[in-house]
């Protein structure tokens, strides 16, 4: 049966983001049921798409690439799929009408990222954000908002300053693995080799005027979603209080984490505060 099919799809993605995320999928739980299978296929697709571009070294990324980007247009176009991970986000898309050019500018970073090794100024590395973070801020928030245009609009600013804001995180984290195993360099102007404390400074700075930007939309989220984007928004603040705390050459030479202990007592203080109505 068809319903059967799609509930495998559906389980597939729920597998993907557990597998792959931890602290995602800690902050999933923490939406609505009504949403939560929604953000699953959203992180599915995103993931596969990702996991193509920075870990199969050993196959030919480009051909891998245009057959992924090819399943994904005949899924929304035909509005069913084969690969269960774009099944199940196609059928996302079309549940809340998220934008074709999302997913189009989605797809133009993870290209972008077969190729290209350093933005150099920050009109590239604005563009390669918003295609690689922002708009999934925004198909999030399409389903935050169960598709309706007019919240979208007064949110959207503040979905897009998270998703910048979580990016640029994971980007200062991951330092160490982009430059010496995809040979990367995110931030214009930063010379990985020369990280300076003023350069982090800097970074981070950016980071915490993204962060203030994001809040401001957290608080004005539906209920179903406001707890899970605040756990998320813990969690990521959490993770940059400990590299704002990190010499750089321990961040050059390691992989900052928040261990298993610290995430599920970020939920737990996140949980506490939103019953007592302090998320606001």
């Amino acid at each position: 049966m068809k319903s059967t099919f799609d509930k495998v799809s559906y389980d597939c993605s729920k597998m993907v983001t557990q597998s792959y995320s931890t602290s995602f999928s800690l902050a999933t739980k923490m939406l609505s049921p009504a949403i939560r299978s929604d953000i699953y296929n959203i992180y599915g697709f995103v993931r596969f798409a990702d996991e193509i571009v920075d870990t199969f070294h050993d196959y030919d990324k480009n051909t891998l690439f245009e057959r992924f980007e090819n399943s994904l247009d005949q899924a929304l176009d035909k509005k069913i799929s084969l690969n269960p991970i774009l099944n199940s986000f196609q059928h996302t898309y079309h549940k809340f009408n998220i934008p074709r050019h999302l997913v189009d500018s989605f797809m133009k970073s993870m290209r972008m990222d077969l190729s290209k090794k350093v933005y150099a100024t920050h009109e590239e590395f604005k563009e390669y954000i918003y295609g690689s973070a922002d708009v999934v801020g925004l198909m999030c928030l399409r389903v935050f908002v169960n598709g309706d245009d007019q919240k979208y609009e007064d949110l959207k600013e503040s979905a897009m300053a998270l998703g910048s804001a979580f990016q640029k995180v994971n980007f200062l984290r991951d330092l160490k693995a982009d430059f010496e195993l995809l040979e990367r360099s995110y931030f214009p102007n930063t010379n990985f080799l020369e990280l300076d404390e003023p350069s982090k400074t800097k970074i981070v700075d950016e980071i915490k005027a993204d962060f203030a930007l994001g809040y401001s939309g957290i608080v004005r989220l539906p209920s179903e979603a406001k707890l899970g984007v605040y756990t998320a928004y813990k969690y990521y603040i959490k993770l940059l209080q400990k590299l704002q705390n990190t010499p750089p050459l321990e961040i050059k030479n390691t992989r900052i984490r928040v261990p298993n202990y610290q995430k599920i007592g970020v939920l737990a203080r996140s949980y506490v505060k939103y019953k007592l109505q302090l998320v606001q």
